[in-house]
């Protein structure tokens, strides 16, 4: 089953299957199929399969097997593989077959480094251009976050954290900067929900992103930065703890 746009499963047809009674109307069918290439929404389901970690880390995706999975045909899943590729979350072997991509900690490093910097001129341009919508929007997601840590929930509060800095990211308003920084996250989305999954880290986090919105809120562009700058940075020694100590995190919910 495919994910449309607005988040709710959408069946896609395949060769006579009697339809369920609960299916998708033919219409409101078509018209997710007009918005969404196919190849986009196989594209978005593989990304959702990766990243909450239905497909592990160094799989092989067989290409058969996936598009008898969705229910479309093997085209559609080799453009999503190319589309993967080039966003960092699989890697394309010559002869072997397409896998799911993981990074050497050596690589991380430099991707928190590089993401850091990214992270401060978000922050900065954001701080001085938010609008009062732009900043509900963004507490909105710091209020999951804190209902998440509540429950203790990783999973919840990797959504919302992801969509936080998204989100921050897409407000600066520069197209190459959001691009460049979504491939960044790919490529570190396995270490970053184990950064979260260490013991304490949630409280720490959510602070540190209480502190973050309340700089943006006042607009002060300078503090704004420099807090995203070392909340990053403190994601990427969380890394390396991890790296080090793989056992001390929390359970999956």
């Amino acid at each position: 089953m495919l994910k449309s746009g607005n988040g709710h499963g959408t069946a896609l047809p395949a060769g006579n299957a009697r339809p369920r009674r609960n299916a998708p109307r033919p219409d409101r069918t078509i018209a997710v199929l007009q918005s969404n290439s196919l190849p986009a929404l196989v594209q978005r389901e593989l990304e959702r399969m990766i990243l909450a970690g239905d497909l592990a880390v160094g799989a092989k995706l067989n290409e058969s097997a996936i598009a008898e999975l969705l229910g479309v045909s093997r085209g559609p899943v080799r453009e999503a593989f190319r589309a993967l590729e080039e966003s960092g979350l699989v890697r394309l072997e010559k002869n072997r077959g397409v896998f799911v991509r993981q990074i050497a900690v050596e690589e991380a490093d430099e991707i928190y480094e590089l993401r850091a910097v990214l992270d401060e001129y978000a922050g900065r341009r954001v701080a001085q251009a938010a609008v009062p919508t732009d900043v509900k929007a963004l507490r909105a997601l710091v209020e999951r976050m804190d209902r998440a840590v509540a429950r203790n929930d990783v999973d919840s509060y990797h959504a919302a954290n992801l969509g936080f800095h998204d989100s921050l990211v897409a407000l600066a308003g520069n197209g190459k900067l959001l691009a460049t920084y979504r491939r960044l996250v790919n490529e570190l989305h396995l270490y970053r929900r184990a950064t979260l999954a260490q013991a304490g880290a949630l409280p720490a986090s959510v602070r540190e992103h209480h502190d973050i919105l309340d700089k943006i809120e006042a607009g002060q562009a300078a503090a704004a930065g420099r807090a995203l700058f070392e909340h990053v940075m403190g994601s990427r020694e969380r890394m390396h703890r991890v790296a080090e100590h793989p056992a001390r995190t929390v359970r999956k919910r």
